[in-house]
């Protein structure tokens, strides 16, 4: 039996679980009880995930858990009640970034039952704000939803279409931009390795991009060891070529390159 299940037992003997939510929610600290967030989501109804929603709580502490496991909890509900995706897309832009989390991590569990209705919704999420941008990329980027090619597919072109938004964005030091980026740079190892002959060239194309973050990105995912163990050797082309290219980007003075004699 995994924790997740020891923790729905434990749950439906509670008629409150408030207190054991509290204590057991493992903040504060660097990480919240995601084991047992999930056996919440499972074992949880409607009404108490709203009361969960209810609770005013700052970061890291335990009470922002309860409002956390509410979020997951939405999730889990949405793919059958396609009207809590709004409920959930108010809470990707919160300034918790937990609670940013629990909103990808709600929205997996609602692929998990219907992955053509999140990947519709998605769809629509990645051409909103940086932060549901981000929640967008974050929930597809999930290797457990990402087993049929048609579904791959979809996320790549999400992926494709929101590297394009930042590659053009005015704004790049907006803190949702900064988010955003910190996890476009692992999405894409993840949907290129779960469909290698359709991703790589999508990824490929932009190792040219003349964005600073964009490369960024594409950087950080060839780090990704999902990537070296799908193909090393394309992944050392590429950092090379990344390499390379920032080189060619640089003003002459910071190659090494004397500007007086950078065309002889």
């Amino acid at each position: 039996m995994s924790k997740i299940d020891d923790y729905r037992q434990t749950l439906k003997k509670l008629d409150d679980w408030i207190p054991i939510l509290l204590k057991e929610s493992g903040l504060p600290g660097p990480r919240g009880n995601l084991e047992l967030a999930y056996a919440v989501a499972g074992e949880g109804s409607k009404r108490q995930f709203e009361t969960l929603l209810s609770f005013q709580a700052e970061e890291n502490t335990p009470e922002v858990f309860l409002v956390f496991c509410g979020v997951v909890g939405l999730g889990k509900l949405a793919a059958s009640e396609a009207k809590l995706f709004n409920r959930l897309r108010g809470y990707a832009s919160d300034e918790r970034w937990r609670i940013r989390e629990a909103v990808a991590t709600g929205l997996q569990l609602a692929g998990d039952q219907d992955m053509e209705l999140l990947l519709k919704k998605m769809q629509n999420w990645s051409e909103g704000c940086w932060y549901e941008k981000r929640a967008a990329a974050a929930a597809l980027a999930e290797p457990r939803l990402l087993k049929e090619p048609r579904h791959v597919r979809q996320v790549l072109r999400i992926l494709d279409e929101i590297t394009a938004s930042m590659e053009s964005a005015e704004h790049p030091k907006e803190e949702a931009f900064k988010v955003l980026r910190q996890a476009m740079g692992y999405c894409w190892s993840v949907a290129v390795a779960a469909l290698p002959e359709e991703g790589r060239p999508m990824f490929e194309n932009w190792l040219h991009s003349q964005s600073d973050d964009v490369r960024w990105i594409m950087k950080e995912n060839l780090k990704k060891n999902r990537l070296a163990k799908m193909d090393v050797n394309w992944v050392k082309a590429g950092a090379s070529h990344l390499a390379h290219n920032e080189m060619e980007i640089l003003p002459c003075h910071l190659k090494g390159i004397s500007p007086s004699f950078s065309n002889t």
